[in-house]
């Protein structure tokens, strides 16, 4: 076996280097081909070959790597789909039907983070999965019932969910809301697809059926851990980046505190939310609620001034009924009509957009995007590195900038050498992007602009369409694929760019290209990389 430390200083020394007879020799054989199953097509030396399933919103990569023996060694980074993308479980179906077809053992299934586009197929696939040898699964320490920081973090998601889950029910059954609760309660409705499926299945179900893969083989990952040696690979290290231990990092707490723990701002946030919809469900008082603004005995419910409330309730002075029919509730007399009344989406005959019933659920916009991020920054980021040449290919999952920001402090003793996570970076030359290219991951000055290889090649898995319909907006965000396009000289592929829906389709680069040897197709289903 090489040494890498001299490859290595040599790459670094010229980034335009002249190709080696090894290189050149690999680039003669090389082919572009749809429909072509991975046995059939012949792996260059030393490559890696990367099958990206193209189901829309979600991620499922298989990769090969070649033992020393000529054996393939297969792993699966995530297999899901997003709830709302349409057609989406059969899409699924296809791609456990086609994972099957190129191998009937999977040496390591990694789970990267708890989001149904991440493993869903895992529960909805069960049963074809069961059929599979599963040799191990990984996951990051966050998913680690024995851990303590993951349980605080558990409790926490628990809380957030539950409360959201509350907020969305309430926003959906509401009849008055004006513009930005219809905002907040879309935004709800999206969030809840990655942490529900469409038959109400928790995530934590489909991880734990992923785990049930391999009961004896689950291994919890940290990062900076000891680089793993793949069995039968001798020219693999893989490499542990992320989710980061720092919990502030992590994005669970901004200000910790000593009563609620991790949980923090975020925390409270959260218990206040599911305490206030418990209160206006009847299903506790605000005696219960620590977060409430008033003391219990200050004021009256509105549902008892309306006269909506339970039967037997303490009565409601008539002065006060009076005053909110007068102001809030009933009709409006021409004194009490004003230009706030004639602007409003409410009819000027009435007093009801003087209320802010629902208002408060407005926070509950806060909470998920904590959530979701917090969720997103427990990522298991792996970096796999070529022994003999020190190149990397890095798998960011759904990372965002709290977990990149981590890595530059990460340090490993590798083969006797130093390597360092802006290293890692330097000298990527293959990059699953991030979270479908959204605007908060890929970060810029400490991630994508440390990727300095000239041969760096990209691919995102996201179909914009479908990200326009659950409501993310306009993902892939096009200032990151501007940069990537730049920085990878072009060869970025996208889960929906058009070739890949053709038979006879080309990628838009040339091949063989920078670390890209040959890609073959599967027409809407899969795109293939062998990588050097």
């Amino acid at each position: 076996m090489a040494t890498k430390a001299a490859p290595r200083r040599k790459a670094k020394a010229s980034k335009k280097a002249t190709p080696s007879k090894r290189e050149v020799s690999k680039k003669k054989s090389v082919r572009v081909a749809a429909g072509r199953d991975s046995r059939a097509e012949g792996q260059p030396a030393g490559s890696v070959r990367i099958r990206h399933y193209c189901q829309g919103i979600g991620d499922c990569h298989l990769i090969r790597f070649q033992k020393d023996d000529g054996n393939p060694f297969f792993m699966l980074i995530d297999c899901g789909v997003h709830t709302s993308v349409a057609g989406g479980q059969k899409k699924i179906e296809r791609i456990v039907e086609d994972i099957e077809k190129v191998t009937k053992r999977i040496d390591v299934v990694v789970v990267t983070h708890e989001h149904w586009d991440h493993v869903s197929g895992f529960l909805t696939e069960s049963e074809r999965f069961s059929e599979l040898e599963v040799g191990q699964v990984w996951m990051g320490w966050t998913e680690n019932p024995a851990d303590p920081q993951a349980r605080q973090l558990d409790k926490y998601k628990e809380l957030a969910l539950s409360a959201l889950q509350a907020a969305s029910q309430r926003l959906a059954l509401s009849p008055r809301l004006d513009g930005h609760l219809t905002a907040v309660s879309n935004g709800l409705e999206s969030l809840m697809g990655f942490n529900f499926g469409a038959k109400g299945e928790r995530v934590r179900t489909a991880r734990d059926a992923a785990g049930g893969l391999a009961p004896n083989g689950v291994r919890y990952l940290e990062p900076g851990s000891k680089p793993i040696g793949l069995t039968g690979v001798p020219n693999i290290r893989t490499y542990v980046l992320g989710p980061p231990r720092d919990s502030k990092l992590l994005g669970v707490t901004e200000r910790p505190s000593e009563m609620y723990g991790i949980l923090g701002a975020a925390g409270v946030m959260a218990m206040s939310l599911r305490n206030g919809l418990a209160i206006s469900h009847q299903e506790c008082s605000s005696e219960d609620d620590p977060s409430a603004p008033f003391d219990a005995n200050v004021g009256s419910p509105l549902s008892e001034v309306l006269g909506t409330g339970v039967a037997g309730a303490e009565p409601v002075p008539a002065h006060l009924q009076a005053f909110v029919a007068t102001h809030y509730a009933g009709p409006a007399s021409s004194r009490h009509t004003t230009a706030g009344a004639k602007s409003s989406s409410k009819s000027a005959d009435s007093q009801d957009w003087r209320r802010i019933d629902n208002d408060w659920l407005g926070v509950s916009a806060d909470l998920a995007m904590q959530l979701d991020h917090r969720t997103n920054n427990t990522s298991l980021v792996l970096a796999f590195e070529f022994v003999d040449t020190g190149r990397v290919l890095l798998f960011a999952a759904d990372a965002q900038v709290g977990s990149w920001l981590s890595w530059q402090d990460l340090a490993w003793n590798a083969g006797g050498e130093s390597v360092t996570g802006p290293e890692l970076l330097a000298r990527t030359v293959y990059y699953k992007v991030a979270h479908h290219g959204s605007p908060n991951a890929t970060l810029k000055e400490k991630g994508l602009e440390l990727m300095s290889s000239p041969d760096l090649s990209a691919f995102v898995p996201t179909n914009g369409e479908d990200a326009l319909k659950v409501k993310w907006g306009k993902i892939p965000f096009r200032g990151i694929l501007d940069a990537l396009d730049d920085r990878a000289q072009g060869r970025v592929t996208r889960a929906d760019d058009r070739w890949i829906s053709s038979p006879n389709g080309r990628p838009n680069f040339e091949v063989p290209s920078g670390s890209i040897l040959s890609v073959r197709h599967e027409p809407d289903l899969w795109v293939e990389f062998d990588v050097a």
